[in-house]
């Protein structure tokens, strides 16, 4: 299988080369040529599979041989044995026809530890294999740092370099990345917002002439097609325990940068009978503008009480968009590049295609808050800013009740004490092998804004 950029200047790789350059040197992001199709057939014939096994079937294609299947299955076997469920990805049921897809029994307590597990484990086989040494630099909005770290941190041809917005993410997701021992582990505060972040690491990607010669950048954000790639899987786990494929589903999806409401785009064009995908984001809602107004223009980025959703700019979006666009690179270029100067629009036959598929909803503070409250009265069942935004524009967009609807679960409540304790309620315990974690000692350092100050710091490092 070959990988090509959305921008379409850059030469097409195979997966270990995507694996290891992230983005593509032309700025875009790397997808399949051609995805692989599964018949109804086929994926009913996974039914009952744990879900290592299942995620061998549905990820073995992007792979194309490239990793042994023995080495693969036991790869993906170690990714989710570390989890506290059996499933690994367990439902609860709210009501009638009303699901929550619990995405975080891995060691971080965040969905970002389905993928992340995997792309530490895939690095660790490459690089020992081939005795190559990486720097990884990675952007946070609260959880890809800390499951970065956990799924990266035992590689010894890793550095690890992790950024968040300096005070913008809990207390919990801080200290879940400051206080990770090791040598090669560097947590950087930057004083700005995620988008900040992200656009320092696209821009150190973009020239890698501050490295040593002998390394690399590798990525650990979605950017990576090897973290979508592993979230398609549970798409399909979640279909296959509710009686997919002979019936569809749909999905509500807590929304960031994208990527996990992509995976289940790429799920359903490879078979999956999904009914409805609904982007579900809080005020920070440039894709809710885009459906609802076919508007796509920043605006001021707000500090909220689902900080992983605190992004103005979704860079997976770019990866719908090359397809929503006919694969016409140029029109991508021009579509993602011109964000800021003046708002964008779709043609009208492109905005009802994605209106077709997607449906979306913003969720205010206030509302989020309501919903986790109201959740908890009516099963007993605490769950995150996040999820209680995704469950909230499940029930507002549902356009077909008798079609199973399923949440998106991707934090545990336990990262968020202002929301749940602003909701009334009693804030939980930290789990027990995090019991501690308030009195370990943090190392992080705050940084400017500013590229140099960053690649400076990294040089400084790596010599």
């Amino acid at each position: 299988m070959k990988y090509i950029s959305t921008r379409g200047k850059s030469p097409a790789c195979n997966f270990e080369q995507v694996l290891l350059t992230g983005l593509a040197p032309d700025g875009g992001l790397y997808v399949p040529e051609s995805l692989p199709q599964f018949s109804a057939a086929e994926i009913a014939s996974w039914a009952g599979l744990p879900y290592d096994q299942l995620a061998f079937n549905v990820i073995k294609p992007f792979i194309d041989g490239e990793i042994p299947d023995d080495v693969l299955q036991r790869i993906l076997s170690e990714s989710y044995q570390s989890f506290t469920h059996k499933a690994v990805a367990p439902l609860r049921q709210l009501d009638a026809n009303e699901w929550v897809l619990e995405l975080y029994c891995g060691p971080t307590l965040a969905f970002k530890d389905f993928a992340l597990q995997l792309l530490g484990r895939l690095l660790d086989y490459v690089l020992t294999r081939d005795n190559k040494k990486v720097a990884v630099l990675g952007a946070t909005s609260g959880d890809t740092g800390s499951a970065a770290l956990e799924g990266c941190r035992h590689c010894d041809n890793i550095d690890l370099f992790i950024l968040h917005p300096y005070q913008r993410v809990s207390d919990v997701q801080r200290r879940q990345m400051t206080t990770v021992p090791g040598d090669n582990v560097h947590n950087i505060a930057v004083r700005g917002n995620f988008d900040d972040c992200q656009r320092i690491v696209k821009a150190a990607f973009g020239d890698q002439s501050f490295l040593p010669a002998d390394r690399q950048l590798v990525a650990v954000n979605s950017i990576n097609w090897a973290r979508i790639m592993a979230q398609i899987v549970y798409y399909f786990y979640a279909s296959l325990n509710l009686g997919g494929p002979l019936r569809p589903v749909s999905f509500s999806v807590p929304t960031g940068n994208f990527g996990d409401i992509y995976a289940g785009y790429l799920a359903r064009s490879m078979g999956l009978p999904i009914n409805q995908l609904i982007i579900a984001t809080n005020r920070n809602d440039i894709l809710h503008r885009l459906l609802s107004d076919n508007e796509y223009s920043l605006g001021t980025l707000e500090h909220t009480l689902s900080p992983s959703m605190d992004i103005m700019v979704s860079s997976n979006f770019e990866r719908y968009l090359f397809d929503l666009f006919d694969r016409d690179a140029d029109a991508v270029t021009a579509f993602v590049t011109g964000l800021g100067n003046t708002p964008q629009k779709l043609n009208p036959e492109q905005w009802q295609r994605a209106r077709e598929l997607f449906s979306s909803l913003s969720v205010d503070d206030d509302t989020t808050c309501k919903v986790i409250a109201q959740v908890y009265k009516d099963s007993e069942f605490l769950i995150d800013p996040h999820t209680a935004i995704g469950v909230h524009a499940a029930r507002v967009c549902n356009k077909e009740r008798s079609v199973p609807m399923i949440t998106l679960a991707t934090a545990h409540p336990v990262k968020f004490a202002d929301a749940v304790e602003k909701a009334g309620l009693e804030y939980p315990t930290l789990p027990e092998h995090l019991q501690d974690l308030m009195e370990r000692e943090e190392r992080y350092d705050v940084l400017d804004n500013d590229i140099h100050a960053i690649t400076e710091f990294m040089q400084q490092r790596l010599c």
